[in-house]
Formats: C-alpha cells, structure tokens, sequence
C-alpha cells in the first residue's frame, strides 16, 4: 500500500489519528484528515478514479478551506494486483479495508463463463459487505428513454451474500453435478435432466433481516414513506418466500410502531412512520416503469436486486450516471456500478460520473455533505449545459462531447460552496 503520489514530498507516517473509527453507538468518527484507501480499478479505472479524485480533492478543499481533506493511500486489487503480487485480491488489501473502515473503488473486471471468480463477490463477501445500495434518481438533462425519468427517485439495497453470489454451483457432467442430481433422485424423489448443470440458492433469516432492518432504518432516517419488499415467492416459496416472511418479521420486532402494513393504511402515511409492502419481481418491473414514484426503498435478494438495479438505472439514462456503495456493520467501500470496458482503457474517454456520485456517496457517509452537495450540484449545472463525456453525447446533439478528464475539470469549474 502506498499513499498518493501527490501529497506532501515529505511523506507523512500515519497515525492512529488518521483513521476512521466506529464508536460503540455504531457511529463514525471521523478526523478532519483521514486516511482513505482507494482501488484504481481495471480497464477504465485509472481514467475515472482520476478524475473523481480531482472533483472530490477540489470539492473538499473549496467547502472547508483547508481545513479537512483526505489522504488517499492506494490499494491493489484485480490486474494490477494480480500483476505485482501474483494475487488478484492481497489479503493485505482485506486488512487495510478493514482498518481504515472506508475505502473507494473502480470497476474491476469480472471474468465471464470461466476463470477466477469475481474480485468485486470476493471483497463483499470477505469483508461482510452485505447491503449493496443503489440510489437511482434522474440528474436533469441526461437523455432517457422514459417520458418521465424524473418520477423515478429509489434506493435500492440489495443482500449481498447470498443467493447467486454464494456461488454454490457444479458443471455439467461433473462429478459434483452427477452425485447431486443422484442424491436428489434418490433421496428426495426429485427428476433432473442427465446433463444438468446444479446451483443452489441458499438464502437465511439471519442475512435477510439484517438486510431488510438496514433498508427500513434507512427510510426512517431519511424521512421516505415506504420500503418494499421484493421477490419470487409465489414460485420459490421457501427462498424467495421466506425472504418476504422475514423482511415483514423484522419490521414488526426491530421497528414496531414506527411501521405500518400496506394493508392497513389509507390514503395518506401519518408522519414519522414507514410502509412495508412487498411486490413479485416481475411485477415490480412492471411498477417500476408505470408507477415510480410510489416507491422510495426497495430491499431485495441478490439476483432480483441484481436485474432492478440495472434496468432502474436505465430509466435514468444508464450505469454511467449510477452511483453504489457496499456497506456492512464494520466497513463501508463505495465504487461505480458499471464494469471496466476494456475496449476504453487509457482514452481518456469513459464517463466518470458515477464514481463521482458514489464519492458523493463517501462523502455523505463520511458526514461531510457539504462538500458532497456542492459536488451533486456542479454535475447538475455540467450536464444540464450539455458538458458531456461520449456515451451521453451521442444522445445529446446539442451536447459537446468531453473527454473523461475535461468532464471533471467542467465539474470543478462549476463547484460552488452550498448556501447553509
């Protein structure tokens, strides 16, 4: 691990002064100086991770005058990890995560069909990162195949650990494969076609209810009026199903009279309190593109979540504007949404907009958010002049299209200190 290049020339030890700390009410500490580690990503990373470092440092350093800002210290995980260390995920990159309690990162590439398994699933599950959140709302002026893309405004958390990302899977005609496909014949009376390929699905009332208690703390929090539920349980009754079951179970044991039932409610939700209601996966597609804006908090298993987090982003105008984070009890990393498009690696050509957002992200969970506002703000003002990177452009024909780093030089241009 190494910190920035471009901090002090003197280079600084760190202390323990520097770092993030949890306080036992399960708040942040957080110095005016932090160390926070970041991942510069594959592909595109060094592009976008440039460029977010800039509008984050600029924002920071306009907001609080000198007075806070951060010390990045880089971490290597994916292709430059795998590289230098022969590894694509140190266990000292785990440590340090763990350490400094937040970090940032770029996209990382994800093999498809064959190879390592994903380095993104590995630092969810290794360092307990179980709530994927996702907030998808329409940034004005970014071209949107929906009439309305502004009616779309959710935060979706997403479980993190389980069901397909637990990666319990046998390929076809394996000695894995062959022996399950017996069992379940032979045992459970249960017919698969020879040949089958076998995953398995586990999902648990443990992971759930964290999950779900975190979405409802969360609409509480921001004063949102409803969380919804969603899932396949009219099918898989005692996955999806229970998913549901136990999402309802933790509202009523964690929240109690703060929460109300979707069914015992009238037309207006009293002050103060949250609605729970649950919606089938496909129907919440389904409501997602008639009826947006009657949802606000959406918490689901991994895969459904998976589908809706892309297909919401879309609504908005696609991953490139879509900020994420994982967040667990005990450490928090936020990165982009999107992938690392190789193809664009080194053109100083991909939009580093949704890692900007995801360092907005950072900084709000940080408590610093109005530097984060400032930054929401210049983005806005950017786009809405028609400032945009490619991938937007080629939508836009009025837009001029930027380079990755002209884009974040347009965004601090346009920074300003919020108004308290």
């Amino acid at each position: 691990m190494k910190e920035g290049k471009d901090m002090n020339s003197e280079e600084k030890l760190e202390s323990e002064t520097d770092r993030i700390v949890i306080a036992p009410d399960g708040t942040l500490q957080v110095p005016d100086v932090p160390v926070i580690p970041f991942i510069e990503g594959d592909g595109i990373g060094p592009d976008v991770w440039g460029a977010t470092r800039r509008v984050l440092d600029a924002a920071i350093g306009l907001v609080y005058a000198g007075r806070r800002k951060i010390r990045w210290m880089e971490l290597l995980a994916g292709g430059k990890a795998h590289n230098q260390t022969g590894k694509p995920l140190p266990d000292e990159t785990l440590q340090a995560i763990k350490d400094h309690i937040v970090a940032i990162k770029g996209p990382l590439t994800t093999p498809v069909g064959a190879g390592m398994r994903s380095v993104n699933v590995a630092l969810r599950q290794k360092l307990d990162l179980y709530a994927c959140v996702r907030p998808v709302r329409y940034i004005k002026g970014v071209p949107s195949p929906m009439k309305h893309p502004e009616r779309v405004n959710m935060v979706l958390f997403r479980e993190n650990t389980e069901d397909v990302y637990a990666g319990i899977e046998w390929e076809s005609e394996s000695p894995e494969a062959h022996t399950i496909i017996a069992f379940l014949k032979d045992r459970m009376g249960v017919d698969i076609a020879p040949g089958s390929a076998i995953g398995i699905k586990p999902m648990s009332r443990a992971a759930t209810k964290r999950l779900v208690a975190r979405a409802i703390k969360y609409a509480l929090d921001q004063g949102l009026p409803s969380v919804t539920l969603v899932h396949k349980g009219n099918i898989m009754k005692y996955t999806e199903g229970a998913f549901m079951k136990w999402g309802y179970e933790v509202a009523r044991e964690r929240f109690g009279d703060r929460i109300l039932l979707e069914s015992n409610i009238g037309l207006e939700v009293p002050r103060g309190k949250v609605v729970i209601k649950d919606r089938i996966t496909d129907m919440m597609f389904q409501q997602a593109l008639l009826r947006p804006e009657t949802y606000h908090v959406l918490a689901t298993p991994n895969l459904n979540g998976d589908y809706l987090s892309d297909a919401l982003s879309a609504q908005v105008g696609g991953l490139g504007v879509a900020p994420g984070a994982n967040l667990g009890d005990n450490c928090a990393v936020f990165e982009a949404t999107h992938g690392s498009a190789p193809k664009y690696a080194g053109q100083d050509k991909a939009n580093p907009a949704s890692l900007i957002l995801s360092g907005v992200m950072m900084l709000e969970y940080l408590g610093w958010k109005e530097a984060a506002k400032a930054i929401e703000q210049a983005i806005q003002k950017t786009i809405s002049e028609g400032l945009v990177t490619f991938d937007l452009a080629r939508n836009m024909p009025d837009a001029r299209e930027l380079k990755c780093s002209e884009f974040a030089e347009a965004v601090i241009d346009r920074l300003v200190k919020p108004q308290c």
